[in-house]
């Protein structure tokens, strides 16, 4: 799969997506990036620790986020973009499922398209990333936590967006499906889904794993946001033993060690 200038292999290497929030509520680093300065000199540590890929998003996605306005959005996002882009070799996503923001996140040259709604929360967005060609990732979510055979109903949310995404002409080899840790699931049902991520590779697609840091290691260990590093490093080992192309995290350095180390451990 071609990301912006760089090929990455959809199986056989977990890629590290490192995490940049220019919001000031979000739960883990709320406030500490969202200054362009800032945010440049994090992406040179992201980048010189080892990332793949950063994940720049504007708007806090935690349980009872205030909801950005698109207009403030795109101000958030695009002139840190368009900074990545010049300073730094490197694929730039965009973490967004508003339509508008997609299409100014585009415009000024992001390479991935990452939608925490998997394409369900506005009938454009499909459209906007199929006419672009670039590369998605579709994460599950949905407004209700009313499963009935909880994964079965996961693949079948996932399938639905799969879908949509056809329908809209995106092509099926440019998807990269997220389970979606921490939206509309129970600390069960996310721990359930991390140890069943081989039955969602069977939907075809690539995944990504993203749960570091998240309330799922929170409440496992009892441990407040600034103490998951070794929870979300668990997470990091079980994505590359079940073949995750991706996992996105905030603490870039550790968690591509504990990827090296057990590819090492799997592979040599």
């Amino acid at each position: 799969m071609k990301i912006g200038n760089r090929e990455f292999h959809t199986e056989g290497h977990t890629y590290v997506m490192g995490i940049l929030n220019l919001t000031p509520d979000s739960f883990s680093d709320g406030g500490k990036w969202n200054d362009r300065d800032r945010a440049l000199r994090h992406v040179e540590e992201m980048a010189a620790a080892g990332a793949d890929i950063i994940d720049i998003g504007g708007e806090s996605t935690r349980p009872g986020y205030t909801f950005l306005p698109e207009e403030e959005e795109i101000a958030r996002v695009v002139p840190v973009v368009q900074a990545v882009k010049a300073a730094f070799d490197i694929p730039v996503s965009l973490d967004t499922y508003k339509p508008k923001v997609a299409l100014a996140g585009i415009s000024a040259g992001v390479d991935l398209v990452n939608d925490i709604w998997g394409l369900k929360y506005d009938p454009q967005m499909a459209g906007i990333i199929g006419e672009s060609g670039l590369p998605c990732c579709l994460m599950h979510n949905r407004n209700n936590t009313e499963y009935h055979s909880f994964i079965d109903d996961v693949k079948n949310d996932l399938k639905e967006t799969l879908r949509l995404a056809g329908k809209a002409g995106i092509a099926a080899e440019k998807i990269i499906l997220d389970p979606g840790i921490g939206f509309a699931k129970s600390r069960e049902q996310n721990l359930q889904v991390i140890r069943c991520l081989e039955e969602l590779k069977e939907l075809g697609c690539p995944l990504l794993l993203g749960c570091s840091r998240k309330s799922v290691i929170g409440l496992t260990l009892d441990l407040p946001v600034d103490q998951r590093l070794e929870g979300t490093l668990v997470t990091t080992v079980m994505a590359v033993m079940k073949g995750c192309m991706f996992v996105r995290v905030h603490d870039v350095k550790e968690n591509v060690r504990a990827v090296r180390m057990t590819e090492a451990v799997l592979y040599s």
